[in-house]
Parts: structure tokens; C-alpha cells; sequence
């Protein structure tokens, strides 16, 4: 069912990337979000070309605090092209006045 549904979302798009706006829920990490898509379907977004310590590691949790005060609760809009080995969309990621969310002074390397 998941695949179908990932299939027709990509068959809906015909641009070389894709887009969608949506509210953010969760945060993972420093580097990674839980969009809610129209109210039913939550999607993984790990943003794209920027890599952050993980929970686990020194200011981890200082990362995850960082974004969560960016972009927690609001809505965000994702642009992306791919999707990572653990089903995770890779994508640009812009708060609602168009802001990158991939922005300089957080907890984060931009590669």
C-alpha cells in the first residue's frame, strides 16, 4: 500500500522535483523532520546537504533544540528529488515566507 501511494505521489508530479507542503510534527534530530501531508500521512524528511550530531554525540540535543525552535509546529514546504536508504526524503526545506531552513548558525556542516 505505502508503495502505491509513494508511486502515485511521484507519478502526480511531472517536474524533476518534487514539492509539497505540509505541517512539521516531529523532530528527529538536528537534521531530521516528520512533516504531516493534508492531516493524514507523516513523512521522514532528513534535510539535504547539511549533516548534524546525532542524539547520542556532544550537542546532539543542542542540534534537535535548534531546529525544533525553527520549524516545529509551523508549516514548511519540501523540495526534493530523492529518497535515502531508510525511506527517508532527502529535500530542501523552506519555512512559509520561502526561508531555507538550511540556514548558517546552527548545529549543523553544510557539504
Amino acid at each position: 500500500m505505502k508503495q502505491i501511494l509513494l508511486f502515485t505521489l511521484l507519478l502526480a508530479f511531472t517536474a524533476s522535483a518534487f514539492e509539497f507542503t505540509g505541517k512539521v510534527v516531529g523532530v528527529t534530530d538536528g537534521d531530521t523532520i516528520t512533516v504531516l501531508l493534508e492531516g493524514k500521512k507523516q513523512y521522514k524528511i532528513r534535510l539535504q546537504h547539511i549533516d548534524c550530531p546525532e542524539s547520542r554525540q556532544p550537542f546532539g540535543s543542542k542540534a534537535k533544540q535548534f531546529l525544533s525552535q525553527k520549524v516545529f509546529g509551523k508549516s514548511v514546504t519540501v523540495k526534493w528529488d530523492e529518497m535515502d536508504r531508510y525511506k527517508r526524503i532527502l529535500g530542501n526545506v523552506y519555512l512559509g515566507e520561502g526561508t531555507s531552513v538550511h540556514f548558517p548558525g546552527g548545529f549543523f556542516v553544510d557539504y
